[in-house]
């Protein structure tokens, strides 16, 4: 297969800071058992799922170019995807949840392009290819669905994370390094699972971030649709999960109507859910996100967005009334009786924007160590400075090159002399420059002369606050250094040998030579690789029909194999069901 990389308009408009997660997808690392693995769990999925899933599923298969027998590679989705306005990008595992849903913004598929080991063949943690392409990729293909994934997109990255956040995306995505990784011995295991228990235990008040990732995980990943009575499977999780989605249909798992109220439901991503969302069609989807996108900071702003922003302690937003957005780490507040906030400041490079557009000589390298303003309108005369006609500037002696004094209804003074000023596309003063300017609020000097130039963002509220910079370039930040990468695999000579041998029947269903014959390889499987199951099971799916003897051998060897391990008994059966009744449709 080919690995020529496909052009895609949209890669090239993604932004460096999200660039910088993609990997390139290294198809000639996946080794045969990997394609088999692919195989058995697309081939259980299409004969089950074509019963419960939602008949966007099926149809996008097709679409999306994905096929059952190979994994797919990235490149020639992005052939077929780019006709559906959607591209496919390959990361390492887990990505920030502010990135992976920037890139669903910009209407690309972000997927993690390892795969799931063998012993994991039911359900991962981790996400990986199976998940990505097999669960996420087909659905897009429904244009209802394919808008609210970018709508989700386009709000959830602007959602504010709490510290508490960031540190539970680094402990979940080392457990699930860890979980698929070979030779992690079981006490990592339990340490990182008990890292992430202590985490999610911290009482704390759910941050946006934290309430929106519910909703993506009750939809995009669990989400059901139709009635609560008769739902049909559409969450990528449930679709790629050869278990889960046969458990979930069942009434052991509660079906509830989906409403806003699911985002203050938890999940746990190591377990079955107890309880699943039911929504009634796509465009509902977009009908809740659009209600709780009404309760974020990103439009409430007020005191409660800077609060947010503030505990958040990563770079983030605030958009004055005017239309001046300022970018950094916010890390105070000054409020008044009313709860108005009048000062804010941040520490650190800072850049001011206006319409996600970095203004001219307002970048980090002219606030490098922070920016601080009061906000609201002029004592005695009821006004913003935003509010003020030309007649009003000059009444107030806001002239150019000249020495002023002025007072908020705050309370908080300015004496300075006017160097300029700077306007909106409406007209309206948004920056003010001030030099030998002497700040005060009560006995506190908010700012001295000594200081520097001062900039007055001009504004009486802030109207928006969110998570992130105002314009992407304003800021370096092709800075993700995670603490653990996916481990690769090593093979030992015995495993490169059962690599070989799945290489060979693969090669006997595709009709090209083979050094092994399929008696040879079964033969070779019994003697040295007694626990293997899932090789048996395609030699047996070459000769059901064909060679009765021989088939019999291979059930006579897969019974061995359910007595000395019945956890995996059910795999088996479904594996040589889905040969004997021959249900595959596609």
């Amino acid at each position: 297969m080919s690995l020529q990389i496909e052009s895609n308009p949209l890669l090239d408009r993604l932004p460096p800071h999200l660039k910088q997660f993609i990997k390139p997808q290294n198809y000639e690392e996946y080794t045969p058992i990997d394609q088999a693995v692919w195989r058995y769990v697309m081939r259980k999925n299409i004969a089950s799922l074509s019963k419960v899933a939602h008949n966007s599923y099926l149809n996008g298969l097709k679409k999306t170019g994905i096929s059952i027998d190979e994994i797919p590679s990235m490149y020639g989705m992005n052939r077929i995807l780019k006709e559906i306005g959607w591209a496919a990008v390959a990361v390492d595992g887990f990505i920030p949840p502010n990135a992976f849903m920037e890139f669903q913004a910009y209407n690309i598929l972000v997927i993690a392009s390892d795969i799931r080991q063998l012993e994991n063949i039911e359900y991962t943690p981790a996400p990986d290819i199976i998940h990505e392409a097999a669960g996420h990729a087909p659905i897009i293909a429904n244009p209802d669905y394919a808008e609210y994934l970018r709508r989700f997109g386009k709000i959830g990255c602007k959602a504010i994370s709490s510290k508490k956040d960031y540190d539970m995306y680094e402990a979940v995505r080392t457990l699930s390094i860890l979980k698929e990784s070979p030779d992690t011995n079981i006490e990592e295991i339990e340490e990182a699972e008990k890292k992430v228990s202590a985490l999610q235990n911290l009482k704390s008040e759910p941050s946006e971030m934290a309430l929106i990732r519910n909703l993506h995980w009750w939809t995009v990943e669990y989400g059901l649709i139709g009635s609560v009575d008769d739902p049909k499977i559409y969450g990528a999780g449930l679709l790629s999960s050869i278990g889960e989605s046969e458990w979930c249909m069942t009434d052991n798992v509660k079906k509830l109507s989906y409403t806003p109220d699911a985002a203050f439901q938890d999940f746990d991503i190591t377990k079955p859910q107890p309880q699943l969302f039911v929504t009634p069609d796509f465009a509902y989807l977009c009908q809740v996100l659009e209600e709780f996108a009404d309760t974020m900071a990103l439009r409430k702003g007020g005191h409660r967005g800077l609060a947010k922003l503030i505990e958040s302690q990563n770079l983030g937003t605030i958009e004055l009334s005017t239309g001046l957005q300022v970018s950094g780490v916010f890390t105070r507040m000054i409020k008044n009786e009313d709860n108005e906030v009048i000062y804010f400041e941040t520490d650190g490079p800072t850049a001011l924007s206006f319409r996600e557009k970095e203004l001219i000589g307002q970048g980090i390298d002219v606030h490098p160590n922070g920016f601080r303003s009061p906000l609201g309108k002029l004592k005695g005369i009821n006004l913003a400075i935003e509010n003020m006609s030309p007649r009003d500037l000059k009444a107030y002696n806001f002239y150019d090159g000249e020495y002023i004094e002025f007072e908020f209804e705050s309370g908080i003074t300015i004496a300075g002399i006017n160097i300029t000023g700077m306007r909106n596309i409406k007209g309206e003063l948004i920056l003010i420059q001030f030099k030998e300017c002497t700040i005060k609020y009560r006995d506190e000097y908010l700012f001295k002369p000594e200081w520097g130039t001062f900039d007055l963002a001009v504004g009486k509220e802030i109207v928006s606050a969110f998570s992130g910079p105002a314009d992407d370039y304003s800021f370096d930040m092709i800075t993700h250094n995670p603490d653990m990468n996916t481990i690769k695999r090593t093979y030992a000579a015995q495993e490169e040998e059962l690599h070989s041998l799945y290489l060979a029947v693969k090669n006997v269903r595709n009709g090209e030579h083979t050094k092994f014959s399929l008696e040879a390889a079964f033969e070779i499987i019994k003697k040295d690789h007694s626990e293997d199951w899932l090789l048996p099971i395609e030699i047996y799916e070459l000769v059901y029909d064909r060679d009765q003897n021989f088939a019999d051998r291979i059930l006579k060897h897969l019974e061995n194999i359910k007595t000395n391990k019945p956890s995996i008994k059910h795999l088996i059966d479904s594996g040589i069901d889905i040969i004997n009744q021959n249900t595959l449709i596609v």
